[in-house]
């Protein structure tokens, strides 16, 4: 069998992002308010347009992103924040960093939030933040109506959802405020950084001053387009020395490994997705104990990895089914038994009781991860789904000894 393929490191950063970093150097100018068209200027209003959002505000981080947004809804202390049980440790971090109290609901094998459980809980919470877990949509047309009835804020954590479409509308712009990452794993790559998005004019100058634009740059910050606006001004001038300032700035440099990539998304995006569904049909079609499932028909994703529950397994065979796959160069994240798992919602111990969440548990005892970046030719992808089905096949099928 040949070699698998290194799945850890990302695309590599595009020439043009070596040609700015050195210019950037030479200046020394890393500072984002030295000008009015700074790189992470230039990049916000980028990724605004990008998205279809009026505007956008980059910061130190995706939870940097998710904090500011908590703020700038002028939520009171104590709100109660709706979150799915699965999804990364920073989401509810994000939630007690902001002073309020995350409350979890269900989630199904499908990764996507239990619509049942999510509208018993609806009418005891004052936000909501929907994490779209490693590009998985949950049902926005159905969440967005439930939280539009009750006018709650709802927020998104695209963090790993750059790219994926809902009805062709971009993930992010649905709820009121849209967050992604710059994480190293996600589909722009600047090893750290994130960035929110929002039409909201208010909401965006209070994040704009609690991310650290004191004094006056938050004059440096632009409507749409790039021209001034009268609302955005309007609000910033309310807002002027009334908000605490967190400092959560992106810098220069991050800007300009950022800015060279967004034309490379379409690309990523195409050929992850490509990558996701041919691994995916081989795991479907060829064994009964592996299942991928499917997207939610409005749901366009852009994956750049691979998830799936084991099928008629004790947990001796699931277990028996990570090690057989690392002994062959595959690393399986299983979110449930990888020790100390921070997607594993009962290592959140911060939050002090921790509730039972039974549904969600079950699935992620048995839900795996394995990264697909989309650099991977399809004979790498080839590997990986041998490797994955011949794990499946140790353990449900092993070799019978013959003689003695």
């Amino acid at each position: 069998m040949q070699q698998p393929p290194n799945v850890h490191d990302a695309e590599p950063i595009p020439s043009a992002a070596l040609a700015a970093v050195t210019e950037l150097m030479k200046s020394g100018d890393l500072f984002r308010y030295n000008s009015d068209n700074a790189p992470v200027t230039l990049l916000e209003q980028e990724f605004a347009a990008l998205l279809g959002a009026k505007y956008a505000l980059a910061v130190s981080s995706c939870s940097a992103a998710l904090f500011l947004s908590l703020k700038a809804l002028n939520l009171p202390r104590d709100a109660r924040v709706l979150i799915p049980g699965f999804t990364f440790a920073a989401v509810p971090s994000s939630v007690v960093h902001a002073d309020c109290i995350p409350v979890l609901c269900e989630v199904g094998d499908n990764y996507r939030i239990d619509m049942d459980d999510f509208a018993r809980n609806l009418d005891d919470v004052q936000a909501v933040i929907i994490s779209h877990m490693r590009g998985h949509t949950s049902d926005m047309d159905a969440i967005m109506a439930l939280c539009n009835a009750r006018e709650i804020p709802v927020i998104e954590d695209a963090a790993h959802s750059l790219g994926t479409t809902w009805h062709g509308k971009n993930i992010g712009t649905i709820g009121r405020i849209g967050c992604f990452s710059f994480q190293s794993y996600k589909m722009i790559n600047a090893g750290e950084g994130g960035i929110l998005i929002t039409d909201d004019p208010d909401l965006v100058a209070r994040a704009v001053i609690m991310s650290g634009a004191y004094e006056h740059n938050w004059a440096k910050h632009k409507g749409p387009h790039g021209d001034n606006s009268s609302d955005l001004e309007a609000a910033f001038a309310k807002w002027q020395n009334q908000l605490p300032l967190y400092n959560l700035r992106l810098n220069n440099l991050s800007a300009v490994v950022i800015r060279p990539q967004i034309p490379e998304l379409a690309r990523r995006v195409r050929d992850g997705l490509a990558n996701h569904d041919y691994v995916a049909g081989r795991l479907n079609s060829e064994t009964p104990f592996i299942q991928v499932p499917p997207p939610l028909p409005p749901e366009q994703r852009a994956p750049d990895s691979i998830q799936f529950n084991l099928v008629g397994m004790e947990t001796e065979e699931i277990l028996a089914f990570a090690k057989a796959a690392a002994s062959r160069g595959v690393k399986v994240q299983i979110f449930g038994h990888s020790r100390d798992n921070a997607r594993a919602y009962w290592n959140w111990q911060f939050l002090g009781e921790i509730p039972e969440l039974p549904r969600t548990r079950d699935m992620l005892m048995k839900a795996c991860d394995v990264r697909l970046p989309v650099r991977l030719s399809r004979a790498e992808l080839d590997v990986i789904a041998d490797i994955l089905l011949s794990a499946v096949e140790d353990v449900k099928n092993p070799p019978q000894a013959y003689g003695t």
